[in-house]
């Protein structure tokens, strides 16, 4: 149970192929302009490993409706001299958003919600909620009431006002004491514990990082009437043909996890393997929103390949093309300036459940990237994007905590090239 609490702690610190629809929102640029190196992918591979930044990577990329690269090295369990393999399985943590993120917004396709809808009006327990307004002359924290309702809109662009974890106020405090994402109680228990905590700020007025994923997935079992990994499994991972993508991972798939390891003292530690696979939910009563997903290359590409295009893939329809625009357009007010760390990830905005890159990399040291991708990452430094103007996704497999920027750096850059600046934005 130590171990489960420790995972669960260091995740709350962080941070067949078909033809190919014309890409969303794609930018002009040159047929064929951009050329994977197998060459040059490999080496950041195994600069990686040998640098002493990750024990396994592995990394799958698809262009034009057809892999272009997969490569991997390392070891994916080190004392078990288990080499990082096509179907080792991962735990992607936060890369589980945008998957809670598409579940709910199927939901709205179906008129099941307005986007601008209270949402209090599907889970009462966050009427009248309070914010924190700092602390009188006696040292007494303050709270005014909220100057409007948390809008659904809030939850999924992380407007909302909630708290993720421990932290400097007594907001923070009281989410700790809430302890809204104990493993051993269902979402709904969950929601009910989060609305008693105090929010951080007034709703839409700031970006924080917060619980709100899993606030969505509390939403999309009220609204469904469905478990929300059985809705998941069932108008998801099942249409996808993402076998191998779960919360709960039947003992047969366990030997291909790969083991987690932990940066101390600038050295990697392997995990034991009770704590390696803590994050299987076989035995809890929480499937979160934000977290707990384990995965393989194949089967979450599969998800970014949907992305791409459209929404759908093989035949599946998953969402429709608007849909997936609207979620990978920016859904920041520019009034929004207190964006927490957001622009340490580059010249972004954030639409519902992804980052999404507003214009080219301003400086050598950004990521490189095209206008108009949509991404996000995980805790122990996964990481996934959708780049419509080169009709490509990527996806990349580590397990180093904490989260390790600079692996992605090196593997953008390895993709792109070092100087690759791409499409201009409007």
């Amino acid at each position: 149970m130590r171990g489960k609490r420790l995972a669960l702690a260091m995740m709350m610190a962080c941070a067949g192929s078909a033809a190919i629809a014309p890409p969303l929102h794609a930018q002009a640029v040159p047929a064929g302009a951009l050329k994977i190196d197998k060459a040059r992918i490999d080496a950041a591979l195994k600069a990686m490993i040998a640098d002493g930044r990750a024990a396994g990577t592995s990394a799958l990329i698809w262009q034009d409706g057809r892999e272009v690269y997969f490569g991997s090295a390392g070891m994916a369990d080190r004392e078990a001299k288990r080499p990082m393999r096509r179907d080792t399985i991962a735990q992607i943590y936060s890369m589980t958003k945008p998957v809670t993120g598409v579940a709910l917004m199927q939901l709205w396709e179906a008129g099941k919600f307005h986007l601008d809808d209270p949402l209090s009006k599907y889970l009462p327990e966050y009427t009248d909620m309070r914010v924190y307004a700092g602390k009188d002359a006696a040292g007494q924290p303050r709270y005014v009431p909220a100057a409007r309702p948390i809008a659904v809109r809030d939850i999924l662009r992380h407007t909302a006002g909630f708290a993720y974890g421990a932290g400097p106020t007594p907001v923070h405090d009281a989410y700790v004491a809430a302890d809204p994402l104990a493993l051993t109680v269902p979402l709904a228990e969950a929601s009910r514990r989060l609305a008693g905590v105090p929010l951080l700020y007034q709703p839409g007025t700031q970006w924080e990082y917060s619980i709100a994923v899993d606030v969505q997935a509390a939403l999309v079992e009220k609204l469904s009437g469905q478990r929300f990994d059985d809705y998941v499994r069932t108008h998801i991972f099942e249409p996808l043909g993402m076998t191998e993508t779960a919360w709960r991972q039947p003992d047969t798939r366990l030997p291909r996890f790969a083991a987690m390891n932990v940066k101390k003292d600038g050295k990697l530690v392997q995990q034991p393997a009770v704590d390696a696979q803590t994050l299987n939910f076989r035995d809890h009563a929480l499937t979160p929103g934000g977290f707990g997903l384990a995965s393989t290359l194949d089967d979450y590409s599969r998800f970014a390949r949907m992305l791409l295009n459209g929404g759908t893939l093989d035949g599946a329809r998953i969402l429709k093309p608007s849909t997936v625009r609207l979620m990978a357009t920016d859904q920041l007010d520019p009034a929004i300036r207190e964006r927490a760390w957001l622009p340490g990830k580059g010249a972004v905005g954030f639409g519902f459940d992804f980052a999404v890159r507003k214009s080219p990399p301003q400086t050598a040291e950004e990521n490189r990237g095209a206008t108009g991708e949509f991404f996000w990452d995980g805790m122990a430094s996964t990481l996934f994007w959708v780049d419509p103007a080169n009709k490509l996704t990527a996806v990349f497999f580590v397990q180093t905590i904490p989260y390790d920027g600079t692996l992605h750096r090196d593997f953008r850059a390895a993709v792109y090239g070092p100087d690759y600046r791409g499409p201009t934005g409007d």
